[in-house]
């Protein structure tokens, strides 16, 4: 590094000083606080995308967003060239950045992490940032902090994207790095096309016109009413209905979206008894979870929930479905073995889970977060991975799409029109229709309601594909998180010694009794999970559960 370099980004960072006493943290959400504290993490994040593009020699992304969170807080996150998240490898570096204390400590830290990652920063080896932010007003002066980070380091880009979404940005990325084109214009283009697609394979006994097939949309006053807005203009098929858009007034996330309605299980505002029995959706702050849920009756102000593990179920079935439709008439001496996973968190409803197994469906657990699920889908020719929060997608492998191609023109040349052939081609439109990148509200929106068509379902018949077990979480606050460590995707406790001994002698004592703890990732916490028959066991077992977590970690 240069004197020159040196003295740019001295220059710069001295004017984003580090807010005293607080400590970032970059976690799956990558770092989040109150907006007011956070500019010189964004603009530390700046720098990180600045190195990380050299070092990949990539096109990376920074989308600026606190997801469902209030709308005084805002967030920072790294999109790596697949669109996916930062490696993990790289967020220990992301932690030291944010938190070096002042422009000496940042520049020694960069200087340092340089050498050992073999960086080059001489202004040769250029960098390209795509920006992006959501509605929230602190964004715009986060995004120049942002802006600021990336030119501080000589020959780098930063190129404004604009307004939007989360999982746009993540395409975007993923998208420039194939070598496609990747406006906003080229996301809608290849979400409605692929739809249409769907569509047009939907039998003809099965489809439904008009106001019948309505869907009402919670936006959660937030980007992703605005963005599915102008979708929705270029779609066939469905009609679609936004409310909580952010225009009429109403504050992001309060009252309304994907997580609120997850977590509550209550009508969303704007939402009431002249909804009871539509199809409705709700998304969270930055569009990237999406759950489904009905309004059954003017006296409660309680929903039927479709949730993630719903999702999951549906897509899981519908890609079964098809890939056995696919198979028939396959050379059986030299078929291609496609590995089909479905991948959870112990979070999972139990009752989701038996459903997957009971399809004949692998179903694999990792422990919680986007990272570890998305990492594991990873490694099937087709993996799906929700959270019941509605977060997650479906990844397919490149050599199975290049086997599903050549599948298909076969099929097209000996029967047009077969069974067989239209099955290939829907799994080729799935795959274009869902972001491969992250999760992604808007194409877990298309492509269920392109399957209800397909199967001719209602979201009633959706529901009840299994009934969810009771379930009940806890938090129990303890001196130190650290002292308790989980294997076996957190489903299991080995330290302290006994302590799962003692939670296996209470969950026997329930019918369908599943209990496990985990240390939370940021606060001082062990976090409950309980299962059983009923609610009341539910929550009797995750009490008797807390209760023996206070014991051990006394």
């Amino acid at each position: 590094m240069d004197e020159e370099q040196k003295s740019i980004l001295l220059k710069t960072s001295s004017r984003f000083p580090i807010p005293p006493g607080v400590k970032f943290s970059y976690g799956t959400a990558g770092f989040r606080a109150d907006a007011l504290v956070l500019e010189s993490t964004v603009y530390r994040a700046g720098i990180l995308a600045a190195l990380r593009s050299i070092k990949t020699r990539s096109v990376i992304g920074l989308m600026i967003t606190a997801s469902h969170n209030k709308i005084s807080d805002n967030g920072v996150k790294i999109a790596d060239p697949s669109g996916g998240m930062l490696t993990q490898a790289w967020e220990p570096f992301a932690d030291a950045l944010a938190n070096a204390t002042d422009s000496d400590c940042l520049l020694q830290l960069i200087i340092e992490f340089a050498k050992e990652e073999s960086i080059l920063i001489d202004g040769h080896c250029r960098a390209e940032v795509l920006l992006g932010r959501d509605t929230r007003p602190s964004g715009e002066s986060l995004l120049e902090a942002a802006k600021q980070g990336i030119n501080s380091i000589v020959g780098s880009a930063a190129i404004d994207m604009g307004i939007l979404t989360t999982p746009q940005l993540h395409w975007m990325v993923r998208a420039r790095n194939k070598g496609m084109k990747a406006s906003e214009r080229d996301y809608f283009e290849q979400l409605s096309s692929s739809f249409r697609y769907l569509m047009n394979l939907v039998p003809g006994e099965c489809k439904v016109k008009g106001t019948d097939y309505k869907l009402v949309v919670d936006g959660a006053n937030g980007v992703g009413g605005e963005k599915l807005e102008c979708l929705m203009n270029m779609l066939d098929g469905l009609v679609i209905e936004v409310r909580n858009t952010g225009k009429g007034g109403g504050i992001l996330n309060e009252g309304v979206g994907a997580d609120y309605v997850q977590k509550e299980k209550v009508v969303p505002q704007e939402f009431g008894s002249n909804d009871i029995g539509m199809r409705c959706a709700s998304l969270d702050g930055d569009a990237d979870r999406l759950v489904y849920f009905i309004v059954p009756s003017v006296s409660s102000n309680n929903i039927m929930l479709v949730d993630g593990d719903k999702m999951l179920s549906l897509f899981a079935l519908f890609i079964k479905e098809q890939l056995s439709i696919l198979y028939k008439g396959v050379d059986e001496n030299n078929p291609y073995q496609a590995r089909f996973g479905v991948v959870q968190t112990a979070y999972a409803n139990g009752a989701s889970t038996d459903f997957l197994k009971e399809l004949g469906l692998e179903v694999v657990l990792t422990p919680t977060g986007v990272k570890f699920l998305h990492e594991k889908a990873v490694e099937y020719d087709i993996g799906i991975y929700f959270e019941a929060n509605g977060h997650g997608t479906i990844l397919f492998s490149d050599s199975f799409l290049c086997w599903l191609e050549k599948r298909q023109n076969e099929l097209s040349s000996m029967s047009e029109g077969s069974e067989p052939q239209k099955a290939a081609l829907r799994l080729l439109a799935v795959s274009k229709l869902v972001n491969q990148a992250v999760g992604d509200a808007f194409s877990g929106l298309l492509l269920a309601e392109a399957i209800l068509q397909t199967l001719s379902w209602s979201i009633n018949q959706w529901s009840e594909l299994y009934q969810d077990l009771p379930s009940r979480q806890l938090k129990v606050k303890v001196m130190d998180r650290t002292a308790v460590v989980t294997a076996n995707a957190e489903t299991v406790v080995v330290k302290p010694p006994g302590i799962q001994e003692a939670i296996n002698a209470e969950t026997v004592k329930y019918p369908r009794g599943r209990s496990f703890i985990r240390p939370s990732g940021t606060e001082d916490v062990i976090r409950v999970y309980a299962e059983a028959s009923t609610q009341e066991g539910a929550d009797s077992l995750a009490h008797s559960v807390g209760k023996l977590v206070e014991q051990f970690l006394e």
